[in-house]
């Protein structure tokens, strides 16, 4: 059975589960923040505050950002499939595992943040779900029975996120100075795509993720 946009009915409701838990683990991030509050007490300035937790609230942002840009680019590979299938079922519970965790490293990375051990969790739990899309795209391709167009998801810009998230890694163990900026370096994934297809003169015939 079917809804009104053609998706199977199962499919919607385990997409909306999926949506719900990212939505649930999104909201977590703020919640070591809002416990920051109590420590102002009556006379406190928040600048102060601010200024004694801009860990917590980096690490905040920037889990904010990557969850959702995570979170849109599995909603862009989902887009076209509208049949139930038991490998993409697979990789969704997966990457959804990926999500959910993300809030334990981003709470350690404000107390232990430069501990090498705390920088693997953290930026290997990214890479991972990076790599899950990847696969779920791989997966959402190779079978036109559970889609509602002859494009297929592109894996390339996942791909492409892996590989930054693992060089981001690598710098910020080798020279620990660098703390968490090297993951910086990320805004250069999607444009390394778009040169990576001109240099090869070709166009992409997939659905790209993150755009």
């Amino acid at each position: 059975m079917t809804d009104e946009t053609g998706r199977s009915r199962d499919l919607e409701r385990f997409i909306t589960f999926i949506d719900a838990v990212t939505a649930i683990a999104i909201t977590l991030l703020v919640l070591p923040l809002v416990d920051l509050v109590p420590e102002l007490g009556t006379d406190g300035s928040v600048t102060a505050l601010l200024g004694d937790h801009t860990a917590e609230l980096t690490a905040f942002g920037l889990s904010f950002l990557v969850i959702a840009r995570l979170w849109m680019s599995q909603h862009r590979v989902m887009s076209t499939v509208v049949v139930q299938d038991a490998l993409v079922t697979r990789l969704l519970l997966a990457w959804t595992l990926s999500i959910v965790v993300l809030p334990f490293p981003t709470a350690l990375v404000a107390q232990a943040g430069h501990q090498a051990a705390t920088k693997i969790f953290y930026i290997g739990t990214m890479a991972m779900s990076s790599a899950l899309l990847a696969a779920l795209a791989w997966a959402g391709g190779r079978n036109r029975s559970i889609r509602d167009t002859d494009q297929r998801p592109d894996p390339l810009p996942a791909l492409a996120s892996v590989v930054g998230f693992a060089i981001a890694l690598a710098i910020t163990l080798a020279v620990p100075s660098t703390s968490y900026w090297p993951l910086l370096g990320m805004v250069l994934c999607d444009p390394f795509v778009h040169w990576w297809r001109g240099s090869r003169g070709s166009q992409p015939s997939h659905i790209r993720m993150g755009e």
